[in-house]
């Protein structure tokens, strides 16, 4: 039998896809209308300028994209690097891993800055590798590593790609754009992408990338073969307002409205608002004697440890299935060992009392010993700031 589809309602507090506010879920229900229909032309200008502001700069090419964040990642590595380049890739956890493996598959050599996961990029590592390779083309690295919760010190590890005129800055901003402070054309960034799950309050199937002009000649000599990702030819549609595909229409739609909002709030009040949800969250489970992750954390997502004898997997997912709030566990080697919970785009301080609700009846139904009360009482505390 033919059943129609009904998802349950469920607090979502993963790092992706997270909620969509009610707003913007009403306008990703309006009529489509077809991407060459002179209101959707009118509809895109709009968006470039919104965008724009999201990515703090002034970039002609700053393109909303129809696909998820890792493909728009992708897009960037076919339009920039050739075989044989050089480029150096920081890895502090999962998504500078596949950094790694895209400049790979374009045929290029990467140069890995590593440090333990869960702690930031060393700029004297960062240092030592130009040094050692002063011919890299570009320099990539994660913005907010979304496996382990850690912010990238982006300012300074930015400001030493100034020092090599011909290399470019690459940024997976996917998780961190939104969130907290990444002003593109003030640090010097050449290549900012974001992902529309994240701090955007939509669905997934949006990737946006910003590009300089110094990135947009890199791209005019890049010898990889691309048909889909083809910058050239967006940029020549982007000035008519177009795009160089059929994109996902309502999903634009629903772009234009969470842009607005986040230009009617403000990106320093949405910054100073994501700060204190994420301390509120790592604050209400030290109150449950557990222990964060990351060394330098960012407000995007945090990462907990585990309680001893306690299979972090086992946290995360009775948090959704017995109590409604979606989180995340750990990847790779950290499987088991951490769980993840995000404070990302329309998520708001009631969110973060009934994730750390939700945190003290899993942690008591798998034994571990706390005081009740006491994170969602510490969260309280801090969330009076706002």
């Amino acid at each position: 039998m033919t059943r129609s589809f009904y998802p349950p309602v469920r607090t979502l507090m993963g790092p992706g896809p997270s909620d969509v506010s009610p707003r913007v879920l009403s306008a990703l229900a309006r009529p489509t209308i077809g991407h060459l229909d002179p209101l959707f032309v009118d509809l895109m200008d709009e968006i470039k300028a919104l965008l724009q502001y999201a990515f703090q700069t002034s970039n002609e090419l700053t393109l909303p994209v129809s696909a998820p964040g890792s493909a728009g990642m992708e897009a960037c590595f076919v339009n920039l690097v050739s075989p044989g380049d050089t480029v150096i890739v920081c890895q502090n956890g999962v998504f500078g891993g596949r950094m790694k493996e895209n400049v790979e598959r374009c045929g290029a050599t990467a140069i890995m800055v590593e440090d333990h996961w869960g702690e930031p990029v060393s700029l004297d590592k960062v240092a030592a590798a130009f040094h050692s390779h002063p011919q890299a083309n570009l320099l990539a690295f994660v913005h907010a590593e979304t496996s382990t919760g850690v912010r990238y010190p982006v300012k300074e590890v930015s400001s030493i790609v100034k020092n090599y005129p011909n290399t470019i800055c690459v940024i997976d901003g996917i998780t961190g754009v939104g969130v907290f402070e990444l002003p593109m054309d003030e640090w010097g960034i050449d290549i900012l992408v974001a992902g529309s799950q994240k701090a955007f309050m939509l669905p997934p199937g949006l990737a946006f990338a910003g590009v300089s002009d110094k990135a947009w000649e890199m791209n005019k000599t890049s010898k990889m073969p691309r048909f889909y990702f083809n910058w050239t030819k967006e940029l020549t549609n982007l000035k008519k307002n177009q795009t160089n595909f059929t994109p996902a229409i309502s999903l634009i739609v629903g772009l234009r409205e969470s842009l607005r909002m986040m230009r009617e709030d403000g990106l320093e009040k949405i910054y100073k608002r994501a700060e204190i949800l994420a301390r509120a969250t790592r604050e209400g489970a030290i109150a449950l004697g557990l222990q964060p992750f990351a060394k330098n954390p960012s407000p995007a997502v945090t990462a907990i440890y585990a309680p001893e004898g306690i299979d972090g997997q086992a946290i995360y997912k009775s948090l959704w299935k017995k109590y409604g709030v979606t989180g995340a566990g750990g990847q790779d080697h950290l499987k088991g060992k951490i769980f993840r919970i995000a404070t990302l785009g329309y998520a708001d301080k009631y969110d973060v009392v009934t994730a750390i609700a939700a945190l003290e009846f899993t942690l008591k139904d798998l034994g571990h010993k706390f005081q009740m009360g006491a994170g969602v009482g510490r969260a309280l505390e801090i969330l009076q700031e706002l």
